[in-house]
């Protein structure tokens, strides 16, 4: 058994002498203790602060496999070269893409020992033989990459991140690390409560990336933001990256820019897995100036120098906004994060938002186990009730969350008896709707930033739950600059925007922002119709409070302490 000091000395040589790296950071550091004192471990750091190191540095000095969840396929292609370049490492990678040979041949590496780190999709992990290869070789450390998956419930929600908790169990239940760029307070700890992770030691970094200055462009018209959106990216330092809200948006404005002469491609889900990889290796090797892609694209992309992310269309979330815009400027040179801002986009997201589990789908995949006398597969449920795999894996997960349902150690499912069908249907759509009311929620936040009038950048980290520095102006977002121009002060700056064709309303600010309060950020209230909830940010006289029923709100504190609105829990 190590000491503290002995087993920082011993971390700091396996990063300088494998992996080149002279120096970690105190974060790294502190992370990579947790996880080779087999503690259970979240880390939240930005991009490009190195959180692949995390596990990649105790990877190499566990005794046993260290097993990676990665969401893309490219990006785990990405981790293994990395991995056999830079380490020398035995890594290997498990998915669809490979023949069913060539994986066999992995799994024999693997039961041989001969492999340190195994990358695999949270599909891979659905599949009963990969769990039980997987327990039989004994893994060191079970590795939840891009986390914020697990918390995610949007229209591409892949429900099999879900599922990971009982797989954990399954293969022996090894220490978990789970890595993010983007987490806010509840994030977080929806993920340690779907992972199953016990005793955790988070690890969380600022949000704040003060090289990437922050701007909304709004526009009334599409036309005219089609327009800007080409414009804008045509003449921005390169490389850079466009995210379209679609898969036939993202080919239309690939096909602008190409028109103006620039290197550019498109990157979605419908693409062929061949084309989309050639795209992704294009982008990497510089022979791209642009990618306009859907939010499909980006996730641990290894760039440093892109230049620019420019939204055509405004995300669902400050969650997919902030981790979506932490690809540029990652070698911490000047970037842009530029959002071009129709009210009337919001109304897709609200439309994804919006989806709610079918009370008669529940009730059916309910009275199907209630059926059987014991526990059933999941394929032969499956076959039973004539839902895909996707959307009874969402339904099963909801199951589980109200204790109607349970998964054995082989995989199977079966019902707990807590509950006959029609009622552990009732709780189950009751959280599903739970869920839905916090995604419209973070919707309405990211309206909350689009049309914010003050700092952007207080705005965002309010969101994650961070204080900003003292004083207003972060000196590095368009609204910030705007008031330190205007001869009249913010207000008058704020008055008029480009290409909104017509005045904004200001933001009102209390003379009396900074008088005492007991609503402090981070503190625990309840309120007498949403509930409990946390103080996420203050933002002049508004509180904006993550309640656990009702989602994100945004208070007048005025009104709050002349009502009695909120007390203190």
């Amino acid at each position: 058994m190590f000491t503290f000091s002995a087993l920082s000395r011993r971390l700091q040589r396996s990063a300088r002498e494998v992996f080149g790296w002279e120096r970690l950071r105190p974060e790294q550091l502190r992370a990579m203790k947790s996880v080779m004192e087999q503690r259970d471990t979240l880390v939240v750091m930005p991009t490009g602060a190195g959180k692949s190191a995390v596990y990649q540095v105790p990877g190499v000095l566990l005794p046993g496999p260290t097993v990676v969840v990665s969401p893309l396929i490219a990006l785990q292609r990405d981790q293994v070269s990395g991995l056999l370049r830079r380490a020398g490492a035995d890594a290997a990678a498990v998915n669809s893409t490979q023949s069913r040979g060539e994986n066999d041949a992995v799994w024999d590496r693997i039961s041989e020992g001969d492999v340190d780190f195994v990358f695999l999709a949270p599909e891979q992990l659905a599949k009963d033989e990969v769990v039980e290869q997987l327990a039989a070789a004994r893994p060191a450390l079970f590795v939840v990459d891009e986390a914020q998956c697990v918390s995610s419930w949007g229209h591409d929600f892949r429900p099999e991140y879900l599922r990971l908790g009982q797989v954990i169990d399954r293969i022996g239940r090894p220490p978990v690390l789970a890595l993010t760029a983007s987490a806010a307070a509840p994030v977080r700890a929806d993920i340690v409560q779907r992972l199953g992770m016990r005793g955790v030691r988070e690890v969380v970094t600022g949000f704040d990336r003060p090289n990437i200055y922050l701007e909304v462009i709004p526009f009334r018209s599409a036309a005219d933001k089609r327009r800007a959106v080409v414009e804008r990216a045509a003449a921005e330092p390169k490389p850079g990256l466009v995210y379209a809200a679609t898969r036939k948006e993202s080919e239309e404005y690939a096909r602008e820019l190409g028109d103006l002469g620039l290197g550019v491609a498109a990157y979605h889900a419908g693409l062929p897995a061949k084309e989309r990889g050639a795209v992704h290796d294009r982008f990497l090797a510089g022979e791209l100036d642009v990618v306009v892609a859907t939010s499909a694209f980006g996730m641990g992309i290894d760039k440093p120098d892109v230049r620019f992310v420019l939204h055509a269309s405004v995300p669902g979330s400050l969650d997919a906004y902030y981790q979506e815009i932490g690809r540029a400027g990652r070698d911490g040179k000047p970037a842009r994060a530029i959002l071009a801002y129709r009210s009337q986009d919001l109304g897709m997201q609200r439309f994804f938002a919006a989806g709610r589990p079918d009370p008669d789908t529940v009730s059916q995949v309910a009275g199907t186990l209630e059926e059987h006398a014991g526990p059933v597969r999941p394929s032969d449920l499956r076959s039973e009730t004539g839902l895909t795999a996707s959307r009874l894996t969402a339904v099963v997960n909801l199951l589980e969350q109200v204790e109607a349902v349970r998964t054995t150690e082989s995989g199977d499912l079966e019902t707990t008896g807590a509950a006959d069908p029609a009622e552990a249907a009732r709780k189950a759509v009751e959280l599903g709707d739970a869920h839905q009311q916090l995604e419209r929620s973070r919707v309405d936040m990211m309206r909350g930033y689009a049309e914010s009038t003050g700092c952007l950048r207080r705005f965002l980290l309010g969101y994650f739950g961070q204080a900003p520095e003292a004083g207003r102006s972060c000196g590095s977002c368009d609204r910030c600059e705007a008031a330190a121009l205007s001869p009249d002060g913010p207000k008058a700056a704020a008055g008029v925007l480009a290409g909104t064709g017509g005045p904004v309303a200001p933001q009102e600010v209390s003379r009396a922002d900074d008088a005492p309060h007991p609503f402090r950020l981070g503190a625990r209230v309840r309120h007498g119709q949403w509930g409990d909830g946390s103080v996420m940010s203050q933002d002049g006289r508004r509180l904006t409070v993550l309640f656990e029923t009702a989602g994100y709100r945004t208070l007048s504190l005025d009104v709050v302490e002349q009502n009695g609105l909120l007390t203190l829990r």
